[in-house]
């Protein structure tokens, strides 16, 4: 039978649920739907401990955030993935101080206030993503992961990694094989979020990267987007260099630059490409 939890968590510093929501709406590879209240979050994922469907409502009361997570699995760690995939548990008191020693994360924060990065509910989602995405337009991808959920999935959850793995449809290249290569290892608990972001980065981005059809592009999405680790620079990100290019010129190294950002360039970079779109959309 279906039980709900119901906690409330004290948020270190700046947080604005409905910044977040806004910026998690327009996140296409998982964008969570439009409409409803603004000051309210309801989702629905796979608790990526027991792979159980959870229904998920977050609001925000101050400083703090009351989560309720309804389903028939694991609710504690439900709760902790929510906090994860909305980058809740992090001690965000020193992110203004970033501000203070750059004046384009000044400029970010101010446009985009109490931002917490957000995206997708787990690596293995992640990790799904950089599969169907390869070689394709975005939208044509968020179009076959939706044909996909909805054919296979859990009321609205994606499909679960003992369920894509037994999945036997046309998909281009060599897509289905890496797909259930992405469920072995979640299977193998190796796509686990809060695994993924106890380790150094260095050894997460090399074992993401050991499953079979996850390259570095892919390995640093999983990390950054799945684990939602706050301070891992993306290497491997067009759009993103070609934005620090623009805000601090060529003369200056990008790792010069995001020492900076310290400890939250994955912050940092999230900001940034939120600047270029508001730029590349006037």
């Amino acid at each position: 039978m279906p039980r709900t939890l119901e906690t409330l968590h004290e948020v270190s510093g700046p947080w604005s649920l409905r910044t977040s929501r806004q910026f998690w709406e327009g996140f296409a590879p998982a964008a969570l739907p439009a409409g409803g209240p603004d000051d309210v979050v309801q989702s629905v994922f796979l608790c990526d401990t027991d792979w159980q469907r959870v229904d998920a409502t977050v609001t925000q009361q101050g400083g703090s955030a009351r989560i309720a997570v309804t389903g028939s699995g694991d609710l504690a760690a439900a709760t902790e993935q929510v906090r994860r995939f909305l980058s809740l548990d992090i001690d965000a008191a020193a992110w203004p101080e970033v501000a203070l020693r750059d004046p384009v994360i000044a400029e970010a924060q101010e446009r985009f206030p109490g931002l917490r990065p957000c995206g997708f509910y787990s690596p293995y989602e992640a990790a799904v993503w950089a599969v169907l995405s390869q070689r394709m337009q975005m939208g044509q991808a968020a179009t076959l992961k939706a044909t996909l959920q909805s054919h296979y999935g859990d009321d609205g959850a994606f499909p679960a990694p003992e369920v894509l793995r037994r999945i036997e449809v046309d998909l281009p290249g060599r897509k289905l094989e890496y797909l259930h290569a992405v469920a072995e290892a979640a299977i193998d608990s190796r796509l686990g979020g809060a695994r993924l972001r106890s380790l150094p980065s260095d050894d997460a981005l090399r074992e993401v990267r050991q499953i079979t059809g996850l390259g570095p592009f892919a390995a640093e999405l999983v990390l950054i987007r799945g684990a939602n680790s706050p301070d891992v620079l993306p290497e491997n990100e067009a759009r993103l260099d070609a934005e620090i290019a623009e805000r601090y010129g060529t003369l200056r190294p990008r790792a010069e630059i995001a020492d900076g950002w310290r400890p939250f360039r994955s912050w940092a970079a999230v900001n940034l490409r939120g600047l270029r779109e508001l730029r590349l959309s006037r």
